[in-house]
């Protein structure tokens, strides 16, 4: 569906007992992901801070949790040759693990000069790989709209997609039953599926806990949109954080989050390598940028949102050239 229009998709906000067996689900893959104590972030903030470790998981990001649970729904409705998906990279291996999984085809579109460690992951879990000639993802875009034209291929797009959300909604259960006192979630935004799920668990559990969502400053698009109420698109999104690089919301999306999340703040490049670095040294947890933005966020907002915070480390593949910069200073 064309964002501009916000027509024909249904609102995908999950119910309970479709998060529920989601987790059912996804529990025959992988255990839940560790909720550890953050002593040198709480002792900054003067919080319970804990940090949510996707990073444990299979390729080291949330994302397998998504294209798990939405292939599965979809070759539960009929047969497909092969599934295809739009990514940046997390995604992509996410999509490239489920069909190995399942025992189908995959084809990753990914825009010139991705994050070679996602490219890896992908290549290495024996997924087709299709590159397009320009760095913007609305390149990698343009041609799997083209090439899932053809029958018998389902184009798994995470920002759209009716099943996914369910996927990361399942970190909300495990949040909330390993920290039941839990006051506020901060969630990275990209396309908004992690923190739509997140949301929608953790507001039917327990409606009171606070979900705040993080953008990079230069790949603002749902910030600005969750601030107007309505779609802002965005002319670039140049952030070293690859995984929240939109830049054109999805109309049902905006109003999702809308009425899910109550703040959504910004984090500099500056802001996120400074994260990275605390989190590897201090905590010993390796992020990748979007995965310290959670932590970026954090040490803007602390003095809000109760006394007990979780971030979510949502994934830890970082290019050497970017863990070198964040490095650089110490």
């Amino acid at each position: 569906m064309n964002s501009s229009t916000g027509e024909a998709r249904p609102q995908i906000v999950p119910n309970i007992s479709t998060i529920r067996a989601a987790q059912k689900f996804v529990a025959k893959y992988f255990a839940p992901t560790r909720l550890i104590a953050a002593p040198f972030l709480s002792q900054t903030t003067g919080k319970n801070v804990y940090l949510k470790l996707e990073t444990e998981l299979p390729n080291g990001s949330f994302k397998v949790r998504g294209a798990l649970w939405a292939l599965e729904q979809r070759l539960n409705r009929g047969t497909i040759r092969e599934v295809v998906a739009c990514s940046t990279g997390n995604h992509g291996a996410g999509v490239a693990y489920a069909a190995k999984e399942f025992g189908i085809k995959a084809r990753i579109f990914l825009p010139a000069n991705c994050n070679t460690v996602k490219r890896g992951r992908i290549a290495a879990l024996g997924a087709a790989i299709t590159e397009s000639e320009d760095s913007d993802p609305a390149s990698a875009f343009a041609l799997v709209e083209e090439y899932a034209k053809q029958p018998g291929v389902f184009f798994l797009n995470d920002a759209t997609d009716e099943d996914l959300p369910a996927g990361p909604a399942t970190i909300g259960c495990e949040i909330l039953e390993q920290l039941p006192e839990i006051s506020a979630i901060i969630v990275p935004m990209g396309d908004t599926a992690l923190i739509r799920g997140i949301a929608a668990a953790a507001k039917q559990i327990a409606p009171k806990v606070k979900i705040i969502g993080v953008q990079a400053e230069g790949a603002p698009s749902y910030y600005l949109s969750w601030k107007e109420g309505k779609v802002v698109e965005t002319e670039t999104c140049e952030t070293i954080a690859d995984g929240l690089a939109t830049r054109t919301p999805e109309a049902m999306n905006v109003r999702e989050v809308k009425s899910l999340v109550d703040e959504v703040v910004l984090v500099s490049e500056e802001q996120m390598l400074r994260a990275i670095e605390t989190l590897l040294l201090e905590e010993h947890v390796l992020a990748e940028p979007a995965g310290a933005a959670s932590t970026a966020a954090l040490l803007q907002i602390s003095t809000r949102y109760g006394d007990n915070i979780a971030l979510l480390v949502s994934g830890a593949n970082i290019s050497r050239e970017v863990l070198k910069r964040a490095l650089s200073s110490v």
